[in-house]
């Protein structure tokens, strides 16, 4: 496994040689950083509230801590430390979506049987140049 110039890490197949490299995509933690410190004045003003968007930071924080994914040249991979926990096959993707460019937030995809919104707790820039490349829009 490498680390390029991106930052990213990447693998290349040896035993196929026309294989897309596999991209785990780097961590970001702007959307729980910002919940976190949004949350501080919100405390003061409405507890309830203030205390819920903490929570809902730092489980954003947790998830960004422990999850990462993968894009192979066959699917999107969904991991927890080194167990994989979900494999989205490009095969059955109908379409994607990362809504508002400007301040990437949310990453939507659907699936032929289901629909998938994540938070953009992921490089987008990496994420949005991976999707166009693996998987592109209809």
């Amino acid at each position: 496994m490498c680390t390029n110039k991106a930052g990213f890490k990447t693998v290349t197949s040896s035993f196929a040689p026309n294989s897309t490299a596999i991209v785990e995509l780097k961590p970001s933690y702007n959307i729980p950083v910002v919940l976190a410190i949004a949350a501080i004045p919100l405390i003061l003003v409405q507890r309830w509230i203030g205390f819920t968007v903490m929570l809902f930071g730092l489980f954003l924080m947790f998830q960004t801590l422990t999850l990462r994914l993968q894009f192979t040249a066959t699917d999107l991979d969904l991991y927890r430390g080194e167990k994989l926990i979900r494999r989205f096959p490009y095969q059955e993707w109908q379409n994607w979506r990362i809504f508002w460019n400007r301040v990437p937030i949310l990453f939507y995809f659907k699936e032929v049987k289901s629909i998938h919104f994540l938070p953009i707790l992921f490089d987008p820039n990496t994420l949005k140049t991976c999707l166009e490349e693996r998987c592109p829009r209809i």
